[in-house]
């Protein structure tokens, strides 16, 4: 059904080689002027793909992206005043 994802971050010594990083997964997103790119592989081939890419001559650093792993459920969050507004009424609901 639904794979789990997880992004890499890889940083490179030129951009010209994103062409090469390309087999390994998709690239989200890559920076000209920091020289990263954001690469979205299976989160069970993430450890061997980290390796894979870190022994490329042109990569200078690859870290894993920790997003999977934050809450995401905040508990004291207040609530959104454009959704307690009552369009029939219009006036806030409170």
């Amino acid at each position: 059904m639904w794979t789990k994802r997880q992004g890499i971050i890889v940083w490179l010594r030129h951009l010209k080689h994103l062409r090469k990083i390309r087999r390994y997964g998709h690239i989200i997103y890559a920076s000209k002027k920091l020289k990263y790119a954001v690469l979205y592989v299976n989160q069970e081939e993430i450890d061997d793909l980290m390796e894979k890419v870190s022994m490329l001559p042109f990569v200078t650093k690859v870290e894993p992206s920790y997003k999977p792993y934050v809450n995401t459920n905040y508990e004291n969050s207040r609530p959104d005043q454009a959704k307690e507004y009552d369009y029939k009424y219009g006036f806030f609901n409170s």
